[in-house]
């Protein structure tokens, strides 16, 4: 009791609704289920109704459920756009209340004290907020109390829409079993044993042996569900939005004046990111035009950034080729892309970063060639010479000065080529790409070896032996003898 007003929390519960979201996107009749890859298996992880009724549950194996319904339709479970689907479903459910939290990923909690009346009662809310879920396309199970532990008691383990009336306490849950009361599995399993198999049971029983057998854990769970002890629900803030609005009153065409309101929706842009220390990867700038169609300049950045100064005039060539049409009456940036940028603590002998004004070239190039298009070099970890680098983008990778290698590598290397020598190891006369070649000075052998867990037809032949040559007519080149097979061949060229 506040102020005489009781307390009362709603739990929503969507027992599928992993499904649910799979299906509002992709409709299909009859047998369905996400799999997801658990303990190397792959095994059910949500079902519709269809599925259930068949005998299929969730954790079987996907080849048991296969060979118990062979029409069965499956698509691969994705957890990460659950969540984000929750959090959308956690948004919407504001409108009933502004105290929303979540209650574990398949469940919400709202904290619906005061807010009943303006939906006509608690009947009126309820029926309102199963209406529109099931138009939704999605199963809810909701519960009505006094406390966050009964509402959850009665959405898991009630019969579809269950309320509570104000203080029914115990009455309200007492023939529902302990499970209900949001224990581990270990503990339900230990209290069935000593045949509690009910709330009440477990509420009529001597707290001390309780809590000697099975911790504080067990009554904690019962006094929060009757009342006896608090528990709070705890909203979520939003995530920060970063989009920022300008609409004009007379429309605008010139490019000059583009960029002028560009410039100012940049600055308050970056003031978001300043606050927030982030800084924006991908920025998409809307023009809406008086015929109400809509263009837009994408920019991809080559590293977090959120300096106007420097943003700026990397719009410059997206704006150029915007067609104004009959003028643009509204400008809308948004950074659809955001990365932590933490401020850097400066000290007076500081140094500019010198990577920014690289960031700003792989943006210039990038918005004609696309960001993925320019690569650097790393290192891997492998002693074969093909295998000890790999390209990456150079936006999405840093400069790695790890480079190591037990003896001198060629500037340019090659697939092997064959070479026809004569005359000793290494050759002192040797032809190679039509040209006959002499040995001036050679540095070598260096033996290595394939690497057996890799399946490469090129190392199959076993282990090579390298040899650095320098010629009399100029030429330095990277030679190696295969001795399981008697040959010679050139892999690459020094400068």
């Amino acid at each position: 009791m506040f102020d005489g007003i009781t307390r009362r929390v709603v739990c929503m519960w969507f027992p599928r609704l992993a499904s649910d979201r799979a299906l509002r996107a992709r409709p299909t009749d009859g047998a369905f289920a996400l799999t997801l890859k658990q303990d190397n298996t792959e095994r059910l992880y949500c079902l519709n109704p269809a599925a259930q009724a068949l005998g299929l549950g969730r954790g079987m194996p996907l080849a048991d459920a296969r060979a118990f319904c062979p029409q069965l339709r499956t698509l691969p479970a994705n957890p990460r756009q659950d969540a984000r689907f929750m959090q959308a479903l956690r948004r919407w459910s504001t409108r009933y209340c502004p105290w929303v939290g979540t209650d574990g990923v398949d469940g919400l909690v709202l904290d619906v004290t005061g807010s009943a009346h303006l939906w006509g009662g608690e009947a009126g809310m309820l029926a309102d907020m199963a209406a529109r879920l099931e138009r939704a396309g999605l199963s809810v199970r909701l519960g009505l109390a006094d406390t966050r532990g009964a509402a959850w008691a009665l959405a898991h383990y009630g019969e579809g829409v269950s309320v509570a009336p104000p203080g029914a306490g115990l009455g309200a849950i007492g023939m529902l079993p302990v499970a209900a009361l949001r224990l581990e599995p270990e503990a339900v399993t230990g209290l069935q044993r000593l045949g509690l198999r009910s709330v009440a049971d477990l509420a009529g029983t001597a707290r001390a042996p309780l809590a000697r057998r099975f911790g504080p854990d067990v009554l904690a769970r019962l006094d929060q569900a009757l009342g006896a002890r608090a528990e709070a629900v705890t909203p979520q803030a939003d995530p920060p939005h970063y989009g920022v609005r300008l609409t004009l009153p007379e429309p605008i065409g010139r490019q000059q004046d583009v960029m002028a309101g560009t410039e100012r929706l940049l600055a308050a842009l970056c003031d978001k990111l300043h606050a927030q220390e982030a800084g924006a990867r991908v920025l998409c700038l809307t023009l809406r035009r008086v015929d109400q169609a809509s263009q837009q300049v994408e920019l991809r950045l080559a590293g977090p950034m959120r300096d106007p100064a420097r943003i700026l005039p990397l719009f410059q060539r997206g704006v150029d080729g915007i067609d104004a049409g009959y003028g643009i009456d509204q400008l809308r940036l948004e950074a659809v892309q955001v990365e932590p940028l933490p401020v850097q603590q400066l000290s007076s002998s500081a140094r500019p970063r010198g990577g920014d004004r690289l960031e700003d070239l792989l943006t210039r190039i990038g918005t004609r060639i696309g960001l993925e298009n320019i690569q650097r070099v790393l290192p891997a970890d492998s002693h074969i010479p093909e295998r000890a680098f790999v390209l990456a983008a150079a936006a999405w990778s840093e400069p790695d000065s790890g480079w190591s290698a037990p003896r001198p590598r060629p500037l340019i290397l090659f697939p092997p080529e064959p070479v026809q020598a004569q005359g000793g190891t290494p050759p002192k006369r040797f032809r190679w790409r039509r040209m006959g070649l002499s040995t001036l000075r050679a540095i070598g052998p260096e033996r290595i070896a394939p690497e057996w867990w890799m399946q490469d037809d090129a190392w199959r032949s076993g282990v090579r032996d390298y040899w650095r040559v320098d010629t009399q007519e100029g030429r330095r080149l990277w030679l190696f003898h295969t001795p399981q097979s008697p040959g010679w061949w050139a892999q690459g060229e020094f400068a």
